[in-house]
């Protein structure tokens, strides 16, 4: 689980941006405005950022649920911590809670593009803060 002071930073890519749009599905369409926040496989292992499959199917506050704020305060919700790495109890991303355009809003209130850095850091177990940098 993590702890406070944990972080990790990854650098945008274009379907970070444009989820809903630039992957999808024929079952699901084409939905604009949606956003995630890759969770790196060593930083998910070594951070312990689980999904719900440890927790049977239950979202659990500090396991894979989390408070969120952004530095510059234009988020304030929480995230999932969600999908799989290779080792299946770790989670892929962050995702608003019930609402993938969360961080899409978030990306285009601060103008986020590919190539920005976003750092992930937790202030409690239970609390992070993310921050275009």
């Amino acid at each position: 689980m993590a702890k406070t002071g944990d972080t990790f930073t990854i650098t945008l890519k274009r379907p970070h941006l444009e989820w809903g749009s630039y992957r999808h599905t024929n079952s699901r369409g084409i939905v604009y405005g949606e956003g995630y926040i890759p969770i790196p496989a060593p930083d998910a292992y070594r951070i312990g950022t689980f999904n719900s499959k440890v927790t049977n199917g239950q979202y659990i506050l500090g396991q894979n649920i989390f408070r969120c704020t952004s530095a510059d305060g234009h988020y304030s919700g929480y995230l999932k911590s969600q999908g799989n790495q290779d080792d299946d109890r770790f989670a892929k991303q962050f995702a608003g809670n019930d609402n993938l355009k969360a961080i899409g809003d978030w990306y285009y209130a601060v103008g986020a593009n590919i190539g920005d850095q976003i750092r992930v850091t937790w202030i409690t177990p239970n609390d992070i803060v993310i921050e275009k940098i």
